[in-house]
C-alpha cells in the first residue's frame, strides 16, 4: 500500500522536515480510526506480539498493513506537519488510498484511462472507484475468475457514461474537466459518439475527432492537425488517439 497523504507540503518543510512521532500517531490513530470503520471496512491499529503496532486495514477480501513507526517515517519524509490535525488530514488519506476490494469495484467503480507502461507512451482502460476528492485504481485479483472481471469492466464502462463532466470550447478544441477529481475527465471517452454531439452543440464540429489524452488531467480533442500541434506544444506526457480507436484500447 502506498503512502500518499494528501495536500502538498511546502518546499520548506519538504527541505526541513518536523519529524512525526510514533506516540502522538497512536494518539490520533486511536482517537480517529474507529470513526473511519463502516459495516464493509475495518481499520485497527494492532499490537504485535514482538516488535511495534500495526494499522491494518481491512475490507472485504483485500487487506493491508503497515507498522506505526514506518507509516511516521512515510509522513516525516512527505512533510506532513506533526500536529493533531496535521497528522490526522495525513491518516485520513493514507487509509482513503486503501486497496479497491472487488465489491467496491463491483458496486461504484467508473472506467477510466490510465497510462499502460512506465514510459508513459501508451495508454489503456481502467476501473476506479471515487473516494472524496480522489479515484483509486482496482486491480483484479489473482483468482478473480474472467468472467467476473468482465462484468465488473463493463459495469464500470456503462457508469463512466453517468460521470458528470464540464465541457469547454476554445476554438477549435474541446476541453473536457471533472470539478473535483481529475482522473475522472477520461471517462467521457467511453462514449466518443457522444462527445461529437455534445461538441457540436456546443458550436464545434469535427467529425474525425482525435483525443489528446494525459490520464489524470482534462482532456482535450481536436482535428487531427490541431491535435498533433497540442500534443507537440504541451509540457506533460500525453498520448494521441483517434475517436474511433477508443474502444479498442486494452483493459489495464
Amino acid at each position: 500500500m502506498t503512502a500518499p497523504f494528501g495536500g502538498s507540503a511546502g518546499l520548506l518543510q519538504r527541505l526541513r522536515p518536523q519529524r512525526v512521532g510514533v506516540a502522538d500517531l497512536r494518539e490520533v490513530a486511536d482517537a480517529l480510526l474507529p470513526s473511519l470503520c463502516t459495516s464493509d471496512l475495518s481499520v485497527l491499529l494492532v499490537q504485535r506480539a514482538h516488535g511495534g503496532s500495526v494499522v491494518l486495514v481491512e475490507e472485504h477480501e483485500r487487506c493491508a498493513q503497515t507498522s506505526l513507526g514506518e507509516l511516521a517515517d512515510d509522513m516525516t519524509d512527505a512533510g506532513v506537519r506533526p500536529t493533531t490535525a496535521g497528522i490526522a488530514t495525513a491518516l485520513s488519506s493514507w487509509v482513503a488510498h486503501r486497496p479497491v476490494s472487488d465489491a467496491a469495484a463491483a458496486g461504484t467503480g467508473v472506467a477510466v484511462l490510465d497510462w499502460a507502461d512506465n514510459g508513459r507512451t501508451s495508454v489503456g482502460w481502467r476501473v476506479v472507484v471515487r473516494r472524496g476528492s480522489i479515484a483509486v485504481p482496482w486491480a483484479p485479483g489473482a483468482a478473480a475468475p474472467a468472467r467476473e472481471v468482465h462484468r465488473i469492466r463493463s459495469a464500470a464502462s456503462g457508469r463512466s457514461h453517468d460521470v458528470d463532466l464540464d465541457l469547454r470550447v476554445e476554438g477549435p478544441v474541446a476541453l473536457w474537466s471533472h470539478e473535483a477529481v481529475p482522473t475522472l475527465a477520461t471517462a467521457v471517452l467511453v462514449a466518443p459518439q457522444r462527445m461529437l454531439e455534445r461538441a457540436l452543440a456546443a458550436g464545434l464540429a469535427m467529425d474525425d475527432m482525435h483525443v489528446v489524452a494525459t490520464p489524470h488531467r482534462p482532456v482535450a480533442c481536436a482535428r487531427p492537425a490541431i491535435a498533433a500541434r497540442l500534443a507537440g506544444e504541451t509540457t506533460e506526457d500525453s498520448v494521441t488517439v483517434p475517436w474511433r480507436l477508443l474502444a479498442d484500447l486494452p483493459w489495464l
